[in-house]
Protein backbone atom coordinates (compact mmCIF):
# COMPACT_ATOMS: atom_id res chain seq x y z
CA UNK A 1 0.00 0.00 0.00
CA UNK A 2 2.98 2.24 0.46
CA UNK A 3 4.20 2.07 -2.30
CA UNK A 4 0.92 2.40 -4.59
CA UNK A 5 0.38 5.83 -2.16
CA UNK A 6 3.90 7.19 -3.28
CA UNK A 7 3.06 6.47 -7.19
CA UNK A 8 0.40 7.94 -6.65
CA UNK A 9 1.59 11.47 -5.32
CA UNK A 10 4.00 11.34 -7.29
CA UNK A 11 1.68 10.53 -10.24
CA UNK A 12 0.10 13.65 -9.29
CA UNK A 13 3.12 15.56 -8.94
CA UNK A 14 4.02 14.89 -12.28
CA UNK A 15 0.51 16.27 -13.40
CA UNK A 16 0.90 18.95 -11.62
CA UNK A 17 4.27 19.97 -13.55
CA UNK A 18 2.84 19.30 -16.69
CA UNK A 19 -0.24 21.55 -16.42
CA UNK A 20 1.93 24.28 -14.77
CA UNK A 21 3.98 24.89 -17.14
CA UNK A 22 6.90 23.89 -15.05
CA UNK A 23 7.96 20.73 -17.53
CA UNK A 24 8.01 23.68 -20.27
CA UNK A 25 11.83 25.42 -20.46
CA UNK A 26 10.50 28.52 -22.20
CA UNK A 27 7.73 29.06 -19.79
CA UNK A 28 10.56 28.98 -16.99
CA UNK A 29 13.10 31.05 -18.65
CA UNK A 30 10.33 33.54 -19.19
CA UNK A 31 9.38 33.71 -15.21
CA UNK A 32 13.10 33.78 -14.74
CA UNK A 33 13.81 36.90 -17.07
CA UNK A 34 13.19 39.83 -14.78
CA UNK A 35 14.37 42.20 -17.28
CA UNK A 36 11.17 41.56 -19.41
CA UNK A 37 9.37 43.09 -16.99
CA UNK A 38 9.49 46.26 -18.60
CA UNK A 39 8.55 44.79 -22.21
CA UNK A 40 5.80 42.88 -20.96
CA UNK A 41 7.70 39.52 -21.82
CA UNK A 42 8.00 38.52 -18.18
CA UNK A 43 5.45 35.20 -17.39
CA UNK A 44 4.50 35.90 -13.44
CA UNK A 45 2.67 32.47 -13.73
CA UNK A 46 4.98 30.53 -12.15
CA UNK A 47 5.06 32.77 -9.04
CA UNK A 48 1.72 31.86 -8.22
CA UNK A 49 2.71 27.87 -8.62
CA UNK A 50 5.84 28.45 -6.52
CA UNK A 51 3.14 30.33 -3.91
CA UNK A 52 0.94 27.61 -3.92
CA UNK A 53 4.04 24.71 -3.75
CA UNK A 54 4.92 27.32 -0.57
CA UNK A 55 1.28 27.14 1.22
CA UNK A 56 0.58 23.32 0.42
CA UNK A 57 4.51 22.52 2.10
CA UNK A 58 3.67 24.63 5.29
CA UNK A 59 0.21 23.69 5.84
CA UNK A 60 1.44 19.65 5.60
CA UNK A 61 4.52 20.18 7.34
CA UNK A 62 2.64 21.49 10.42
CA UNK A 63 0.39 18.68 9.80
CA UNK A 64 2.39 15.74 9.28
CA UNK A 65 5.14 16.90 12.37
CA UNK A 66 2.29 17.54 15.00
CA UNK A 67 1.76 13.11 14.52
CA UNK A 68 3.52 10.64 16.82
CA UNK A 69 4.94 9.37 13.99
CA UNK A 70 5.00 9.19 10.12
CA UNK A 71 2.61 6.93 8.52
CA UNK A 72 5.53 4.64 6.83
CA UNK A 73 8.09 4.55 9.39
CA UNK A 74 8.61 4.35 12.84
CA UNK A 75 9.91 7.91 13.83
CA UNK A 76 10.44 11.05 11.80
CA UNK A 77 14.26 11.56 10.41
CA UNK A 78 15.27 15.57 10.64
CA UNK A 79 18.06 17.23 9.77
CA UNK A 80 19.81 17.32 13.17
CA UNK A 81 23.10 20.14 11.97
CA UNK A 82 22.57 23.57 11.61
CA UNK A 83 26.02 24.81 10.72
CA UNK A 84 26.28 25.84 6.89
CA UNK A 85 29.05 23.62 5.27
CA UNK A 86 30.47 24.31 1.25
CA UNK A 87 27.37 21.15 0.58
CA UNK A 88 24.78 23.69 1.63
CA UNK A 89 25.84 27.06 0.32
CA UNK A 90 27.28 25.75 -3.15
CA UNK A 91 24.60 23.27 -3.64
CA UNK A 92 21.42 25.90 -3.98
CA UNK A 93 23.84 28.14 -5.76
CA UNK A 94 24.76 25.56 -8.66
CA UNK A 95 21.48 24.45 -8.80
CA UNK A 96 20.19 27.75 -9.06
CA UNK A 97 22.99 28.46 -12.27
CA UNK A 98 21.34 25.00 -14.04
CA UNK A 99 17.68 26.18 -13.46
CA UNK A 100 18.24 29.24 -14.67
CA UNK A 101 20.51 28.28 -17.54
CA UNK A 102 18.81 25.21 -18.99
CA UNK A 103 14.82 26.09 -17.93
CA UNK A 104 14.57 22.82 -16.11
CA UNK A 105 14.97 21.62 -12.02
CA UNK A 106 14.84 18.16 -11.52
CA UNK A 107 11.41 16.88 -11.14
CA UNK A 108 10.15 18.84 -14.65
CA UNK A 109 13.06 18.06 -16.27
CA UNK A 110 12.31 14.22 -15.34
CA UNK A 111 8.65 14.71 -16.60
CA UNK A 112 9.73 16.29 -19.75
CA UNK A 113 11.49 13.35 -20.36
CA UNK A 114 8.23 12.05 -21.59
CA UNK A 115 8.23 14.57 -24.55
CA UNK A 116 11.55 12.80 -25.90
CA UNK A 117 13.04 16.66 -26.20
CA UNK A 118 16.94 16.26 -26.53
CA UNK A 119 17.21 19.17 -24.11
CA UNK A 120 15.74 16.97 -21.51
CA UNK A 121 17.77 14.48 -22.23
CA UNK A 122 21.02 16.15 -21.70
CA UNK A 123 20.22 18.25 -18.91
CA UNK A 124 18.50 14.53 -17.27
CA UNK A 125 22.22 13.09 -17.97
CA UNK A 126 24.13 16.15 -16.63
CA UNK A 127 22.26 16.10 -13.42
CA UNK A 128 22.96 12.44 -12.53
CA UNK A 129 26.73 13.10 -13.89
CA UNK A 130 26.62 16.07 -10.95
CA UNK A 131 25.53 13.88 -8.57
CA UNK A 132 28.11 11.27 -8.89
CA UNK A 133 30.49 14.55 -8.78
CA UNK A 134 28.79 15.61 -5.50
CA UNK A 135 28.61 12.44 -4.21
CA UNK A 136 32.51 12.07 -5.14
CA UNK A 137 33.61 15.38 -3.21
CA UNK A 138 31.18 14.79 -0.47
CA UNK A 139 33.90 11.87 0.21
CA UNK A 140 36.76 14.52 0.61
CA UNK A 141 36.99 15.69 3.98
CA UNK A 142 38.19 19.17 3.01
CA UNK A 143 35.63 20.21 0.93
CA UNK A 144 33.00 19.08 2.86
CA UNK A 145 32.53 21.63 5.39
CA UNK A 146 33.62 25.35 5.65
CA UNK A 147 35.73 26.22 8.34
CA UNK A 148 34.32 28.32 11.19
CA UNK A 149 36.62 29.83 13.93
CA UNK A 150 35.76 27.11 16.80
CA UNK A 151 36.60 24.33 14.16
CA UNK A 152 38.96 22.14 15.77
CA UNK A 153 40.92 21.60 12.76
CA UNK A 154 41.97 25.09 12.39
CA UNK A 155 43.96 24.77 15.89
Amino acid sequence: MAIFLQFLVGLIFGLGLLLSGMSNPAKVLDFLDLGGIASGGWDPSLAFVMAGAVAVTFAGFRWVLARPRPFFSERFHLPTRRELDLRIVAGPAIFGIGWGLAGFCPGPALTALGFGTSAAFIFVAAMFAGMWLARLLAGLPALSRIATPADPLET
